[in-house]
């Protein structure tokens, strides 16, 4: 949607696979433009040290500017007002970010900036500060030029001059990895190089795998507005959609009971894959199930992501807990939970991956569930290997 795009590079430090590769390539037959395969950093360069590293491929297409997307977020993205944000404001060299609002106490888990009312020049910007300093915070998207290279340049030179090979808390420091935000956009702050553009629209981080529930929601509600088409409508003979937001992106089977009574239920907040079996009498909300997914009839799935070809057995119940933001505040966002609290699994959504079996008439809750299980019995606040 962004006139003129070139070309999209991935770039990263994870190991890349068929099904990332096999994604690419369908996202390029279907997007229409060129996807340059994945670039994997030889180690974790940071969120400048990477593409500082990959220098050469940006700008061997000649680009003029270019955005930098952090894959860990979701948002309505909107690229071309950026775009038309940057002929407005500094010169044909300066850089946006995308910033937000958040409540006061949540800012200080993101990079927080001080914005100029009237020209929107970032003053001061603070990573993660220890004490309030601003609610306006990044959002992880940016537009550059060519010139970013010369100011993640000068931190490569400083770091050779002083932490190479120098001993850090976690190990053997680089002079390659660089932080964007705290080595770079901390010395932007106040040089009339860097500006900011404030979304109203949606936008979340996507830290844990209860995040992913809640930006589904978030999708859907976009689709609402923007691809009414994507969104599931009630027909008959098929599932009782709920809510405005439910969606169902691909048709699935649904082997619905002739009988209203035990038709099946299915939202708000839903996202039903390709090929996905639904049985008669079965509730199904705030979830995702991928595709190839069979659930037999009369279960209840709650808060819960459905890995692919996996099965749940009749009368079943899998739900999870939710960690959705508060819905009384506005700029309220997702916490990122860990894993663990006080030497227990935090309760959060449930997990199965791919190909799980769930028998009859048990109850998960609140578990993550490894591929290729097949489980014999009920299960809660657990981590089944």
């Amino acid at each position: 949607q962004v006139p003129g795009m070139k070309e999209i590079l991935l770039m990263g430090f994870y190991q890349p696979h068929e099904a990332l590769s096999r994604f690419l390539v369908s996202a390029q037959q279907e997007f229409k433009i060129p996807i340059r395969g994945y670039l994997q950093e030889y180690a974790a360069l940071g969120t400048g040290g990477g593409i500082y590293h990959f220098r050469d491929q940006i700008l061997s297409g000649g680009a003029e500017a270019f955005f930098v997307l952090n894959a860990d977020v979701c948002s309505e993205f909107p690229l071309q007002e950026m775009l038309e944000f940057r002929q407005q404001h500094g010169d044909a060299h300066s850089f946006v970010i995308l910033a937000t609002t958040a409540n006061r106490t949540q800012a200080l888990n993101y990079g927080c900036i001080v914005v100029n009312a009237d020209t929107q020049e970032v003053q001061h910007y603070v990573e993660k500060p220890s004490t309030f300093v601003s609610e306006i915070i990044n959002c992880g998207i940016y537009l550059f030029t060519p010139a970013i290279f010369q100011y993640i340049g000068e931190v490569f030179q400083r770091n050779q001059q002083e932490l190479v090979l120098e001993e850090s808390s976690n190990g053997w420091q680089r002079a390659e990895v660089i932080r964007l935000e705290q080595d770079v956009f901390t010395a932007l702050a106040g040089s009339g190089k860097l500006y900011v553009y404030k979304t109203d629209g949606f936008w979340s981080q996507i830290k844990s795998a209860g995040s992913a529930i809640y930006a589904s929601r978030l999708y859907l509600n976009q689709y609402s507005k923007s691809h009414p088409e994507r969104l599931a409508q009630n027909k008959p003979g098929g599932p009782i959609i709920r809510g405005l937001c439910s969606g169902v992106l691909r048709a699935p089977l649904f082997l619905t009971s002739s009988s209203p009574s035990l038709s099946s239920q299915l939202g708000p907040n839903v996202s039903i894959g390709e090929g996905v079996t639904v049985g008669a009498g079965v509730r199904v909300r705030e979830s995702i199930v991928l595709h190839g997914a069979s659930l037999h009839d009369h279960t209840c799935v709650l808060n819960t992501i459905v890995g692919w070809d996996s099965t749940i057995g009749r009368w079943a119940r899998v739900e999870g807990t939710p960690s959705d933001p508060n819905p009384n505040d506005p700029y309220a966002k997702i916490d990122s939970e860990t894993l663990f609290r006080d030497g227990r699994l935090t309760p959060s959504i449930t997990i199965l991956g791919c190909s799980v079996t769930i028998p009859a008439e048990v109850v998960i809750l609140n578990s993550i569930v490894l591929p290729h299980k097949e489980l014999s019995r009920s299960y809660k606040n657990q981590i089944i290997l």
